[in-house]
């Protein structure tokens, strides 16, 4: 196994209030590894780029990528295998070679259902199973898979409703609702889980949900968004007495997740969070 140094880094486009670098900067220096994590910003349409620097990855040069918005189903056609994961949620955040083949992963899935279980208090709380995911992108999809797989009665809804459409059909073994935005009855679920990226800096002051929303004390959000530490949607809730949280903690997850897959090392998740506090 290859134990320094690691060059390491994250697609997407914009990439300006990423804090990957942070992220696994620190979990290179808390297991004791040399490296480095740099930003490639790469624009939503410039596959050239993209395939440029999957060259990279194969010749060696670079050892472990990140993809996020807009190229999570944009690197696919790109790659030579998905992880069984990645293949069902349809969207890659973690790219690798492993016997010279260029693999696509899927961490987010996983990262979200560790630290959601982590808010909710594991189910110990004895919360029913019903949601409402907001989005139909990338992360909708893992979100989607993650809570079909834990058992969640999930509905979709999306400002454009074929993209939610879509999203329902690529998971043809559970029923999958679809909820017309503009109607939203938000009282009904348990969960309320914001997969779009309204609401992220620099547009702090915009929201997933309509204006004047009411929502139950009992529902809980999740809001993905992490940039800023309390968006909109989040401080909303949380004026109406709801629990909510942002998405750092499936961001801390999802990295250290990547990290195992790069380096085989996991790092401690105290330090990653702490690192995005500096």
């Amino acid at each position: 196994m290859k134990t320094q140094p690691f060059k390491l880094g994250l697609i997407g486009f914009p990439l300006g209030h990423s804090l990957s670098p942070k992220i696994h900067t620190a979990a290179l220096r808390a297991c004791d590894l040399q490296g480095d994590y740099s930003l490639f910003p790469i624009p939503p349409k410039d596959t050239q780029a993209l395939k440029d620097l999957l060259t990279r990855v194969r010749a060696g040069e670079l050892h472990g990528l990140n993809v996020t918005i807009p190229h999570k189903q944009n690197v696919i056609p790109l790659l030579d295998e998905l992880t069984p994961t990645a293949q069902a949620i349809g969207a890659v955040n973690t790219i690798y070679l492993r016997e010279d083949k260029l693999i696509g992963d899927n961490t987010d899935a996983a990262g979200f259902l560790a630290d959601l279980k982590g808010f909710i208090g594991n189910g110990k709380l004895g919360i029913g199973k019903s949601v409402l995911v907001l989005g139909a992108g990338g992360s909708a999809r893992a979100v989607v898979y993650a809570l079909v797989n834990d058992g969640w009665d999930v509905s979709i809804s999306s400002r454009r409703p074929e993209q939610a459409q879509q999203l329902a059909q690529s998971f043809p073994n559970y029923q999958l609702l679809i909820t017309n935005y503009a109607d939203l009855q938000l009282s009904t679920f348990n969960l309320l889980a914001n997969a779009t990226p309204l609401g992220m800096t620099p547009n702090i002051e915009t929201s997933p949900l309509p204006e004047n929303t009411v929502l139950s004390k009992n529902t809980f959000v999740y809001d993905l968004v992490y940039n800023p530490r309390e968006t909109r949607l989040v401080n909303d809730a949380r004026q109406q007495g709801c629990s909510a949280t942002t998405g750092l903690g499936m961001l801390i997850e999802q990295a250290a997740l990547a990290f195992e897959r790069w380096t085989g090392h996991a790092p401690p998740r105290d330090v990653l969070r702490t690192a995005t506090d500096t």
